[in-house]
């Protein structure tokens, strides 16, 4: 019997595989802390003898190269793929044997990237399940823009081929494992659901059941925007990655803290929105740990800058090493845990803002009080509705645009209060009057304050 345990990278919204049987396997696009996957193998008992990536990934770091290292598999990289280092090229139609009676096979499926490849696991034969990576995903596909804006049109057209290659050559009950679609910004819309098949996809996929225009059209219409640290994960992982480095950060005491700020380096807070608005020190940032901290953190820091984290526990320091070592950010300069009243030197006071709802920003406007209403959801969040005279800038593009929002005390808000928590803490730092509104967006409506059509500043 063949087995496949899915390893949830969620932070960054993706899935990992390894597939066996009694005693050897495969692993299908590893993250880069790969001892989780080793622990996964060990708790399974078999050895991992392949190692296959579906493509040099856009959005995380792999651990594909270590990992083989390791272990002493077979890596599988698309022979397609322009990489620096040592590996076995695999083409279309190539199979593997996984282990006794099981067996992969490689199918080209360009789309997400040119040289994106598919592989269908058979046990005995019969083919049971196909890793799909950013091909075909649960609902949608992989976004086809990431490589080459050149190249857009043409992946969109080819991840419609190769959706149609799948569902001709794989027989409904076929399991469908794709890599991104769990809140990946590699995935062209959201997903729906955990688990699919080919039977289902058939059915229920537009890239299945739309002609080749009509799914272009709607593929690249609905394209969202693409986080800034892209741009040096494929790079990083085309030269092969180096081992990580999971070790404490050497601790930082408030003189430290301080002149790390004093030098324009990020200080990361990464306790609760709650807790950050009640006391934080001054020029801090806040990225809530349980959050999507690795992709908005690398989306918003400049690449390269020295981050010092900030925790209640030196659990939730190395909680977040771990999601920042995937995007890259390979070592903290430094780290502080505890009470925010020992990160601040002796005569300084804690930094602090209030909190609303949108009822209390409706009361605010009912007053007549001179409000500034920041919304910093994406373009597509937007477009679905907003705030009736509120100013736009995504979260991700507020620190080079904060000199746009307008003098004032600033209610800022996202969909749910993270983002806004995260803007909030952002103008803080750069000494503007703030109010997070922490709260459903749906909360507007209720209020009455969202207007039907988006009003932009940009």
């Amino acid at each position: 019997m063949f087995f496949v345990d899915t390893l949830e990278i969620e932070g960054l919204g993706n899935r990992s595989y390894l597939a066996g049987g009694a005693g050897t396997a495969l692993v299908v696009d590893p993250p880069r802390d790969i001892d989780q996957v080793i622990t996964a193998a060990a708790r399974r008992g078999v050895r991992i003898v392949l190692v296959a990536e579906t493509h040099v990934h856009n959005d995380y770091v792999s651990g594909g190269l270590e990992l083989a290292r390791v272990t002493g598999a077979r890596y599988l990289v698309p022979a397609g793929a322009s990489v620096a280092f040592t590996r076995t090229p695999v083409t279309d139609g190539d199979t593997y044997a996984v282990d006794d009676g099981l067996t992969v096979r490689a199918i080209a499926t360009p789309g997400h990237t040119p040289h994106h490849t598919s592989y269908v696991l058979a046990e005995g034969g019969r083919e049971v399940a196909a890793f799909t990576g950013g091909s075909l995903l649960i609902g949608t596909v992989g976004r086809p823009d990431l490589v080459d804006p050149r190249l857009t049109g043409e992946l969109a057209r080819a991840q419609h081929s190769s959706a149609h290659r799948l569902a001709d050559e794989l027989d409904d009950e076929v399991a469908v494992l794709p890599t991104h679609g769990f809140g990946s910004f590699c995935s062209a819309a959201p997903a729906e659901g955990a688990a699919t098949t080919i039977g289902q996809e058939r059915t229920g996929n537009a890239v299945l059941t739309q002609d080749v225009d009509t799914f272009v059209a709607g593929l690249l219409s609905g394209l969202d925007d693409v986080p800034a640290y892209y741009a040096h994960m494929s790079p990083a992982n085309a030269a092969g990655p180096a081992p990580v480095d999971l070790t404490a950060p050497k601790p930082a005491d408030a003189e430290e803290i301080a002149s790390r700020l004093a030098a324009g380096e990020w200080v990361v807070d990464l306790r609760n929105r709650v807790a950050f608005a009640q006391g934080h020190v001054a020029g801090s940032v806040n990225f809530e740990g349980d959050g999507k901290l690795a992709t908005y953190l690398a989306w918003l820091m400049p690449w390269g800058k020295p981050v010092t984290l900030l925790a209640e526990t030196s659990e939730q320091v190395a909680e977040a090493q771990r999601e920042l070592v995937r995007v890259g950010i390979d070592r903290p300069a430094a780290a502080a845990t505890g009470e925010p009243a020992h990160w601040i030197r002796p005569g300084e006071r804690l930094a602090s803002f209030p909190r609303a709802r949108f009822a209390d920003l409706a009361a605010a406007r009912e007053r007549g009080e001179p409000v500034v209403v920041l919304d910093v959801r994406r373009d597509a969040e937007r477009a679905r509705g907003s705030v009736a005279g509120s100013v736009h800038i995504p979260v991700h593009a507020l620190p080079q645009r904060i000199g746009e929002v307008p003098d004032g005390v600033v209610w800022v808000h996202c969909a749910g209060g993270t983002r806004a928590a995260t803007a909030a803490s952002l103008l803080d730092a750069a000494g503007r009057a703030v109010v997070a509104i922490d709260d459903a967006f749906d909360a507007a409506a209720e209020a009455g304050l969202t207007a039907p059509a988006p009003e932009s500043t940009g």
